[in-house]
């Protein structure tokens, strides 16, 4: 809905028309964009399945791709993390789109017991209420989302989480709903599917671990890659986990780590979270969207002469 406002505002704006194009559909589609032969690169967000596939038939074809796939995006809370700040921010990033986006929260690693970071997060997640107004969160994409969401939190539960807010009561005639919900999960769960699968919706499980090395050997075990995150008064210790987290993105004190323009935005490399070369945004996005040539010239009246790559040899 949001990109075909935007392609009537292109037209309104006089952009001729072919110069931007919305095209709706599904897999003969992608299939279509994935074979044609005047199509010289392309780019895909999604899950990290269906970016593997793109990412393969289009080489195959040999185009230039860039696929990013899923995210399992981890916070970690150091025990001199700001709480008021923490508990926001971490509601915000988890709780924000209704958690579908690739950027949101996902998993809160609590270095040792922090029972009143979890209250409060529990507390505002609370407050927010169903709908499209300040402090409200709105639906998930569609009932296949809904019950994909519903799914793994009931598996979650029935294996020993506990569920400290429970969002599975917000329902609708209208629209596809999930509050959020917040899983606590015992040491024994983390291996879940909870903890490694992308829920793509607005679920926060929060693991207690009993240091640094842990928490950074479950954050670096996850084959995503996407984003992390370090709350922490100590710039010690922001230094310590952003030299170490295995993620493309890395935040400090922010659980929506987006690197903004003229940094580039994407996955890391070999993971779950990116298939292909460069990144989106940036002056990667601009090597991904353009051709580079290089050129090499003679400057000599003799045409037997070589050419000369140390005279002029440049990039255009």
């Amino acid at each position: 809905m949001t990109m075909g406002l935007a392609a009537r505002l292109f037209a309104e704006a006089g952009v001729p028309p072919g110069v931007f194009q919305l095209v709706q559909g599904g897999k003969p589609v992608v299939d279509a964009l994935c074979d044609h032969r005047a199509i010289r690169a392309l780019t895909f967000v999604g899950s990290s399945r269906v970016a593997s596939l793109v990412h393969d038939r289009a080489r195959a074809a040999g185009k230039k791709v860039l696929a990013l796939g899923g995210a399992k995006n981890h916070l970690v809370a150091a025990p001199d993390c700001d709480l008021a700040m923490t508990a926001s921010d971490v509601v915000a990033s988890f709780a924000g789109c209704a958690g579908q986006r690739c950027m949101a929260a996902s998993v809160l690693l609590t270095v040792g017991p922090q029972p009143e970071l979890t209250r409060l997060i529990v507390e505002k997640a609370s407050a927010l209420r169903k709908g499209q107004g300040s402090g409200c969160m709105g639906p998930v994409i569609d009932g296949t989302s809904e019950a994909r969401i519903r799914r793994i939190v009931g598996e979650a539960e029935a294996a020993g989480a506990t569920v400290l807010l429970d969002g599975r009561g917000w329902t609708s005639s209208e629209g596809s709903w999930v509050g959020p919900t917040v899983l606590e999960m015992p040491a024994h769960l983390a291996g879940h599917a909870a903890m490694r699968e992308e829920i793509f919706g607005p679920v926060l499980c929060v693991l207690e671990v009993k240091n640094a090395s842990e928490a950074l050997a479950i954050e670096n075990g996850d084959p995503h890659g996407n984003a992390a995150c370090i709350y922490t008064s100590s710039g010690a210790t922001a230094e310590y986990y952003t030299r170490r987290f295995g993620a493309a993105m890395v935040g400090v004190n922010i659980g929506v780590p987006v690197p903004r323009e003229p940094f580039s935005f994407g996955g890391l490399e070999g993971s779950k979270s990116k298939y292909g070369e460069h990144d989106i945004t940036g002056q990667e996005g601009l090597n991904f969207f353009s051709t580079l040539r290089k050129v090499t010239t003679k400057w000599s009246a003799n045409p037997d002469a070589p050419p000369d790559a140390a005279n002029f040899g440049g990039v255009m």
